[in-house]
């Protein structure tokens, strides 16, 4: 069992990525309901910030996602306890990287495994933020699943299951949220 009090940084720094449409915010949003510390995904942050859309610039989209996600990791260093990102850098570098740009990786790491949402077609739906269609998600899921070994991490899968039973899966590998440890 981890003693989180005394961990620094990227060992306390879990990442939630893949399939768009995944369930990804939902579970993000319940660990954060538990008391977990979380950071929401920047995409979605970019875009509701009046940034970058992706449908008219891909590629600024990705760096402006990019910059908030070393903002974020900055910003969760003062944070007690692990700390969930709803994406990462390397999200927005694996992308980059498919468009035929290459950007140096930041200084910076997060925890191994990282957490993967498989391509869950009965919970995916377009919005105005998300409209690729599932096979574009599809896509994203398989370059992903080859970005995050190749910048030396693991990968587990998370389960098709519950909001409750994908919660208890993820506190299984990470731990209790900052306030429920005991010492």
């Amino acid at each position: 069992m981890h003693i989180f009090g005394k961990m620094k940084g990227m060992e306390r720094f879990f990442v939630l990525s893949g399939c768009s449409g995944g369930g990804k915010s939902t579970l993000i949003a319940a660990l954060a309901a538990r008391g977990h510390a979380t950071m929401a995904e920047p995409g979605r942050r970019v875009l509701r910030a009046g940034g970058p859309k992706p449908w008219e610039d891909m590629a600024g989209f990705l760096r402006a996602c990019l910059a908030l996600a070393a903002e974020d990791h900055a910003r969760a260093l003062s944070l007690e306890g692990p700390v969930i990102f709803d994406r990462s850098a390397i999200d927005a570098l694996s992308g980059l990287a498919g468009l035929g740009e290459v950007v140096a990786a930041p200084g910076f790491r997060y925890a191994s495994p990282v957490f993967l949402a498989p391509p869950w077609p009965e919970l995916f739906a377009s919005d105005p933020e998300r409209r690729h269609g599932f096979e574009a998600a599809v896509a994203e899921y398989e370059r992903l699943l080859g970005a995050f070994p190749a910048a030396g991490y693991a990968v587990e899968i998370m389960p098709k299951a519950s909001v409750a039973e994908r919660v208890a899966w993820i506190e299984a590998r990470i731990g209790p949220p900052a306030g429920a440890q005991q010492g």
